[in-house]
């Protein structure tokens, strides 16, 4: 493999349900990942059925 340094950042994933962002790292060193959820199912609000 070629040389990579750790410290660099890691590229945004994504998906064609999601995508993930590396937040930066915290005081202990910690690098977390922010998960972005994409959309795919339409919400339409409830109406009440008509009544006969």
């Amino acid at each position: 493999m070629g040389n990579v340094n750790a410290k660099d950042p890691v590229p945004d994933g994504v998906t064609e349900y999601y995508t993930t962002k590396q937040q930066p790292a915290n005081e202990k060193g910690y690098v977390g990942y922010h998960t972005e959820w994409i959309e795919w199912h339409k919400e339409v609000p409830y109406q009440t059925p008509k009544k006969p």
